[in-house]
């Protein structure tokens, strides 16, 4: 007898299965699979989705009449210029920029802006009416407090700038400059916290709510503000949102610099993470940071300026559903906090419960072993307003409470006893008026809040822990490998692969090509793959590699390294990697004098001007002296090194270079180009497009979207790009190469996060 074993078969649909399978890359009829999905959605309609309410910005409203009361209320605002406040809540907020990059860098831009930009453009052509009457002068406030005064406000509106003809060259300047990372554009009062956290090279700095980056850019600048060594600290950016931390990733690869990490992980609940001991090698101790931000979720009230929308939708509510999380972000930031280390709290709002609530309800837990700072010499010029000392907590129905005793039962939940103010009799303790108001009449900016911390002994329930966490990180060593993953949200991050050292693969013939000196230590190199062809290899400080190799199974991490050497293969080549210009400031004075090259101004511009890949400028367009000095000279990566002398800002300059067989061209994205030359005064009006001409007098390139330099140039570094990995003995080819630096830069956060 027979046995015969019936399967039952499931039939699905073609897409279905298609998905099923994962086989996206198929061929099959696209246009007959839309027809089946047309039936599919008749015979099964859905709702559409309810439509876009929301206004342009310029049909809001600016009013609130719950927001005027409830300030009103706290008394926020002096009542004799509670009409002044309101009426510049109204206004939109002015343009704030600051200038970054090397010392030497920033002292020639500056310059540069204050001679064509400001002079010509804004004091003499453009003017504000004010009514009917005459029009003032618009005169660029320089800020008084920022560090080098690098930092300037604009009595002019983004859209201003973005709008007007005459100023769209201030407007090119800002967005190339930006890209290149000469500029940061960032709101006037948000500079201020990293400002009072006073970095320097050595601290370990902690951003807890990091995204989008502009004050994690600062801190960055800060932490390198000695330019002659690599700092030995480092700056965390950690954000618990995933799709921001990329936000990061794009503000720190302007920065190029090899001392941060990037994090994905909630601040409130930060894990304890560990690093070397060097007292006793071969152990770790618990990292504690010198310096950590929190710049807290908030209601974002005091951003009104920049944000009309907020004008729809603020109530009380906002605040007081935030108080909790701000309050875990701030226990846990004193937590982490090395004792004698500082640490700054602030929020973009106005609001007592999301401000000096949360600061008072946590020194009242601390007991003494934090304290508030008074930092205004810190703050030259800054107008501001101390913190306030009494206020009254609301309910959504607009009712405040002197006491919370006289909450009903059913707001008890929404306000909380640890809410309220001190007791008068306690205001000496507390020291609450330290605390910096900002408001948005006192100097034309948006409204802000800061208090800084000093940490002067372990928190009482760090002094009974102590033991405890000693005991359990030597017992948890070994049981590490077996323990469960922390399941992370967002993209899976690939591995972060360190160099054994001297003896890796491929870094022999990267040492020998590029003459690296005995102090360069390779373990501090890294890929992003276990198996494969290394394509990046990216350069960390020594004790990033630290907390990198002993925290990465406990804490996911983004991103980490600035790109040194990209693979760039070459049958004429011995060493198959070419240098990057992200990394470069970062291994320089590792490189021998055989792969550096010192290159007359003219020569330089030369360079720079002639960047089509297909067309470098040959050897013999260069002055003799460069001719003399390339001619035994190996074809492939150097450096570039032009260095003024003679004037007062010193500038110098360090490019990524590629010698030809016959030629010499720069390896750089084209906003470092447009960079490059400005500094030099040399012509750079082909990237400098009047979007406001019409389309007929643009180049094609340039007549797509907006016409800004970022705009009109991804076209040219585009077109060059893909060349770099199909490298062959072809003189142009290799070349050609080159440009896909821009490419490539374009696309790297876009590589992180597949």
């Amino acid at each position: 007898m027979i046995l015969l074993n019936f399967t039952q078969k499931r039939l699905v649909s073609l897409g279905n299965y298609l998905k099923r399978m994962g086989r996206k890359n198929r061929q099959y009829n696209k246009f007959a699979q839309r027809k089946r999905d047309r039936k599919e959605q008749a015979k099964n309609p859905q709702e559409k989705p309810a439509p876009d309410v929301r206004k342009h910005y310029e049909d809001i409203v600016r009013e609130n009449a719950a927001f005027e009361e409830y300030y009103k209320g706290q008394k926020v605002c002096p009542e004799e210029e509670w009409e002044t406040f309101m009426n510049t809540l109204k206004e939109n907020l002015p343009t704030a920029f600051r200038i970054t990059g090397s010392k030497c860098e920033a002292a020639a831009l500056m310059k540069i802006v204050k001679s064509q930009y400001f002079s010509e453009i804004l004091n003499m052509k453009l003017q504000v009416e004010e009514g009917e009457g005459q029009g003032e002068e618009i005169k660029p406030i320089n800020l008084p407090w920022y560090p080098g005064g690098y930092a300037w406000q604009l009595r002019l509106s983004r859209t201003d700038i973005r709008r007007n003809e005459a100023l769209y060259k201030l407007h090119n300047f800002l967005v190339a400059e930006t890209a290149a990372g000469g500029v940061s554009r960032q709101e006037t009062v948000s500079m201020i916290p990293p400002v009072v956290l006073d970095v320097q090279p050595h601290h370990k700095v902690l951003d807890m709510c990091a995204a989008p980056g502009s004050k994690t850019a600062q801190l960055i600048e800060f932490l390198h503000a000695d330019e002659d060594k690599m700092p030995t600290g480092f700056v965390m950016a950690n954000d618990v949102d995933n799709s921001r931390c990329y936000m990061l990733v794009h503000q720190a690869k302007r920065l190029n610099s090899p001392c941060i990490l990037i994090t994905n992980h909630d601040s409130a609940v930060m894990p304890s993470l560990v690093v070397a001991d060097e007292q006793n090698p071969g152990s770790t101790k618990p990292l504690k940071f010198d310096r950590i931000l929190c710049d807290v979720p908030c209601s974002g009230d005091a951003t009104l300026r920049k944000n009309p929308d907020i004008w729809l939708k603020w109530s009380t509510g906002n605040g007081n559903n935030l108080h909790g999380i701000q309050y875990r972000v701030l226990k846990r930031g004193c937590e982490l906090l090395e004792v004698g280390g500082r640490l700054v709290y602030s929020t973009c709002s106005f609001n007592p419960v999301e401000n000096e609530a949360v600061v008072h309800r946590v020194l009242q837990e601390t007991a003494g072993s934090v304290a508030l700072v008074n930092v205004a010499d810190m703050l030259p010029g800054l107008k501001f307003r101390p913190g306030m000392t009494y206020w009254r907590p609301a309910s959504k129905d607009m009712v405040f409470y002197e006491k919370y005793e006289d909450v009903p039962e059913k707001w008890q939940t929404v306000v909380r006893p640890q809410m309220f103010p001190p007791k008068p009799e306690d205001l000496d303790k507390y020291h609450l008026d330290r605390c910096i108001r900002i408001l948005p009449h006192q100097q034309d900016t948006g409204g802000f809040f800061v208090a800084v911390f000093e940490k002067l002994a372990p928190l009482p329930w760090e002094k009974d822990m102590k033991p405890a966490e000693a005991t359990e990180t030597k017992k948890e060593e070994p049981k590490e490998p077996p323990k469960k993953k922390r399941r992370m949200g967002g993209y899976r991050e690939d591995p972060f692969v360190f160099f054994s050292g001297d003896q890796e693969d491929v870094f022999p013939s990267i040492k020998q090509f590029y003459d690296l000196n005995s102090d360069f230590d390779a373990t501090c190199l890294l890929t992003r793959c276990f198996v494969g062809k290394k394509k990046n290899i990216y350069l960390v400080s020594p004790i990033v590699k630290d907390v990198v190799m002993k925290n990465e199974a406990n804490i996911k991490i983004i991103n980490t390294g600035v790109k040194t050497f990209v693979r760039c293969d070459n049958k004429n080549m011995v060493c198959p990697f070419r240098l990057s210009q992200e990394g470069l400031q970062s291994i320089t004075q590792f490189i021998g004098p055989a792969r550096r090259l010192r290159i007359l101004k003219e020569d330089l511009i030369l360079v720079l001007q002639n960047d089509n890949p297909s067309k470098p400028p040959d050897v013999k367009l260069f002055s003799k002296q460069t001719q003399e000095a390339v001619k035994e000279f190996a074809t492939g990566s150097c450096v570039l090194e032009y260095k003024e002398e003679g004037q007062e800002t010193n500038l110098s300059l360090t490019l990524v270079g590629w010698r030809g067989v016959h030629s010499l061209r720069a390896y750089t994205a084209t906003p470092d180009t447009v960079h490059y030359l400005r500094l030099l005064g040399a012509d750079y009006s082909k990237y400098d497009v009047n979007k406001f001409k019409k389309a007929s007098d643009v180049p094609e390139a340039d007549a797509e979207g907006d016409g800004d330099v970022t705009e009109a140039t991804e076209s040219t570094s585009a077109a060059a790009g893909s060349s770099e990995t199909n490298g062959d003995e072809a003189e142009t080819t290799s070349a050609a190469a080159g440009s896909s630096e821009t490419n490539g830069d374009v696309q790297m956060t876009e590589q992180t996060a597949s």
